[in-house]
């Protein structure tokens, strides 16, 4: 029942901004953390940034000047706004929730969603 659904995801040129956004379904309880993740061919996932439901944010080395995640958790959402692209930012981002589903047995589990690709062209 747990659904991510991304979008914002395209093809961008070096110095230019997409903003990501993901949206989790009704199903989606009791958040405590949400982010995103990106990957390239041969390389595993890797983290780019999380927030959790009382704010304190994780944003990986390289994209820490240039990108900003962000929540809004009653909408069930987290937003990436993301400046300054460079060639290397391209991949595959995956969105993630660390939610449980029940408020009776609030154990979280993880959940992703399908991925979005970011292009960044010369």
């Amino acid at each position: 029942q747990v659904q991510l659904v991304e979008s914002g995801g395209g093809v961008v040129q070096a110095g230019g901004s997409l903003r990501l956004s993901c949206v989790g379904s009704a199903a989606v309880r009791d958040i405590r953390k949400m982010g995103w993740y990106r990957e390239v061919p041969g390389k595993q996932r890797e983290l780019v940034a999380t927030i959790s439901s009382n704010g304190r944010t994780e944003l990986a080395d390289a994209v820490r000047d240039r990108f900003a995640i962000s929540k809004d958790i009653p909408k069930k959402t987290v937003s990436l706004q993301m400046n300054n692209l460079k060639l290397e930012d391209t991949g595959v981002y995956f969105c993630y929730f660390h939610a449980a589903t029940s408020r009776s047995y609030p154990a979280a589990d993880e959940y992703w969603g399908r991925g979005t690709q970011v292009t960044v062209s010369s």
